[in-house]
């Protein structure tokens, strides 16, 4: 990446449960997902983001899977989205265990 290299715009977003946040960037051909998410401040507001745990993507297509480069290597494109995934807090098949005891005690109620 150099600054003679033409400048294209991505975005960067990060969603909690009650709000999300889609940042604009503007950045150099070349730039990596993780340096636009570098650039683009959002760990400064959300600095309880672990990027060691969260999973980084392209357009709900995550990085360093199904052929994909990591973040870290990963080369934008003009208009990108680089979404941050936060961990899940459950393991899915335990929550449709759970749902599935909740339904099996209001029928026998």
């Amino acid at each position: 990446m150099t600054k003679d290299s033409p400048m294209m715009t991505v975005e960067v977003a990060y969603a909690l449960p009650d709000r999300q946040i889609l940042l604009e960037v503007v950045v150099s051909q070349g730039t990596t997902a993780m340096d636009a998410i570098s650039q683009s401040g959002v760990l400064d507001k959300f600095p309880e983001i672990d990027l060691t745990v969260s999973k980084v993507g392209i357009f709900s297509q995550v990085l360093g899977t199904k052929g994909l480069a990591s973040a870290d290597v990963y080369e934008l494109k003009a208009l990108d989205r680089v979404e941050i995934y936060r961990p899940l807090l459950l393991d899915p098949k335990e929550i449709r265990r759970r749902r599935a005891e909740q339904a099996k005690s209001k029928k026998k109620d």
